[in-house]
């Protein structure tokens, strides 16, 4: 169902056409014929410009690239029409032949030409507009070419009107078919609100072509006159795109927020260029070995076709490169992506062990609770009877002493199923870091192992558990001395800095390596000797950072030695509690 204001304007239009029938019988003076064949399409070629530079102001990314096109190709045609009007109504002259505004009005089409095959409702804004600008420009350079290789040398060079004309009015009518059928094929490969845009184009510019060519015919006959019948279709082809303008703005916000559609084929836009790629070296080939004119303008002719075939050449490798640029960040982006999914499927086939080993040790944990606290009680009322021997009472004692190790073993596998998560406060994790240093400090025989903490400071402050930390540390650090302790010595560096919103700590050590940096936080994964290390400690180390909702990651330094990194989120601060910081 047609709108109310969609009548207006269709009545509006329609009186526009009668008053120009009409105004001739009414006022037959042969100026004002003249005044109003020109002035009138220049007045609503005009408005069609004012609107196309609105719309093009008002979108973004391939839309605003579309409206500008139309822009561009709406103000050429308004400068060849106000040439027509400066020459007939305002000096009273005919209009000079050649006429140096005829290339202009050639060359309006190609910018509506390609705003169609751009295809604004199937581009991805993410490629960017580069590309389709690019391809814009080969359509552009390719018809400059076609014009002055075909046209030019006759109109210009050496002026034969019989011959140029003819061409000038068969490539001009070549040029509006192919808006016809570019505009015609973007109107069956679209839906909603671009369709009917392209549909308003398709019936604008088959009116425009159309009445361009009897207008054209009559200028060859010698029977056209500014302002009489054959100026009545093109002011209705000048209103129709005027229609065009309107109605893109009425369906403006529309056509921007919907989503690109599948491609059907393959875009229009690239195949034209590499058709107007090709065709050159063709047309230079004709011109040298083919065509029967003067060699003068044969030479002039292979001189355009080779000129353009460089400056496409150039555009095309231009946008190549460009297209190699884009090829490699997509290519960087997708392995960073890569890298981050790896690193996530890792994480998440670890915290799945954890979560499954924590659930058996604290089952076994508690099943084995009860029989130590038998076993603990009877040895110690046995070590508290006066009536065994020297012998039963050591054998007591060790009894009560076992038990006690492997309760402080169920309490330590406790503590890694992790079931009761220890509180969190705001805290500094330099000098968290500078005791576990201490600690292990104190308890080093070799001295020729150094450990040394550098920070760069301010640091902010982390949320997280003091004691769980510095259990993580430690647990770092020692298997860092043990590994230094194999080759005799070394030296373990602790770095903090800030990177963007996490702090991150680095143990970096000058030892022989990982061996298997993959599996270094499986549970029970240990390369130490049997009765040294249970394998569990790195494993509760990555329960710990991931409870703090950081990471942890080791890796082989390439000037040797391990590294292991842990990040853990920068504390953000409320504005009160900044406010009494500051305070």
């Amino acid at each position: 169902m047609v709108s109310r204001p969609h009548i207006s304007l269709l009545f509006c239009g329609v009186g526009l056409l009668l008053a120009f029938v009409l105004a001739p019988v009414v006022f037959p003076s042969p100026l004002f014929r003249l005044a109003m064949g020109d002035g009138v399409p220049l007045l609503v070629i005009t408005a069609a410009f004012i609107l196309s530079a609105r719309n093009a102001f008002d979108s973004r990314g391939h839309t605003r690239l579309f409206w500008s096109l139309m822009t561009a190709g709406m103000a050429m045609w308004c400068f060849n029409q106000a040439c027509w009007t400066w020459f007939e109504v305002v000096i009273r002259k005919p209009l000079p032949d050649p006429f140096g505004g005829d290339v202009v009005l050639f060359l309006h089409v190609v910018p509506i030409m390609a705003a169609v095959s751009i295809r604004p409702h199937e581009a991805d804004e993410r490629e960017g507009m580069l590309p389709s600008a690019l391809n814009v420009i080969i359509l552009l350079v390719w018809w400059v070419v076609v014009y002055a290789f075909f046209v030019f040398p006759e109109e210009y060079i050496v002026t034969n009107v019989a011959v140029y004309s003819p061409r000038w009015d068969l490539l001009y009518f070549v040029e509006g078919m192919m808006l016809i059928g570019a505009s015609a094929l973007a109107l069956f490969t679209s839906s909603g609100a671009w369709r009917g845009l392209y549909r308003n184009i398709f019936f604008a510019s088959a009116l425009y072509t159309f009445s361009s060519e009897a207008m054209n015919a009559a200028l060859a006959r010698g029977a056209y006159k500014t302002g009489g019948i054959y100026d009545l279709p093109f002011l209705g082809a000048a209103l129709a795109f005027l229609w065009v303008a309107i109605a893109g703005r009425r369906c403006l916000r529309d056509i921007q927020i919907m989503p690109a559609i599948a491609r059907p084929g393959r875009p229009v836009a690239p195949e034209l260029a590499k058709l107007a790629l090709l065709s050159l070296p063709i047309m230079g080939y004709w011109a040298l070995f083919l065509s029967n004119q003067q060699p003068y303008l044969r030479q002039v002719r292979f001189a355009v076709a080779m000129g353009g075939v460089t400056l496409l050449a150039f555009v095309v490798f231009l946008k190549q490169h460009l297209l190699d640029q884009r090829l490699l960040q997509l290519l960087n982006h997708s392995r960073k992506s890569f890298d981050n999914l790896q690193r996530l499927q890792g994480r998440v086939v670890q915290q799945a062990k954890l979560a499954s080993l924590g659930e058996l040790v604290a089952l076994a944990a508690g099943e084995l609770e009860y029989p130590l606290s038998a076993i603990l009680s009877s040895s110690e009322r046995m070590a508290a009877s006066s009536n065994l021997s020297r012998e039963q009472l050591s054998n007591a004692q060790k009894i009560g002493q076992q038990a006690r190790r492997t309760r402080e073993l169920v309490s330590d596998l406790l503590s890694f199923a992790q079931q009761t998560p220890g509180e969190k406060s705001h805290l500094e994790l330099k000098p968290l870091l500078q005791r576990a240093v201490q600690m292990e400090g104190f308890k080093l025989e070799n001295k020729k192992i150094s450990l040394t903490v550098e920070s760069h400071d301010p640091l902010p402050r982390v949320l997280g558990n003091p004691n769980q930390l510095l259990q993580a540390f430690l647990q770092i650090i020692e298997n860092a001395v043990d590994a230094l302790q194999e080759i005799g010595g070394g030296r373990l560096q602790v770095s903090l800095w800030r990177e963007n919103n996490e702090v991150v700590v680095q143990f970096a050590d000058s030892g022989p390596g990982l061996r298997d940096p993959e599996r270094v936080f499986d549970p029970f994964y240990t390369t130490k000797p049997v009765g040294k290390g249970t394998g569990l400690g790195l494993s509760a180390t990555y329960g710990v950072i991931q409870d703090h909702k950081g990471q942890i990651t080791c890796y082989n330094r390439p000037e040797g030695g391990a590294a292991f990194e842990i990040r853990l989120p920068v504390l953000r601060v409320t504005a009160p509690l900044a406010e009494a910081a500051r305070a």
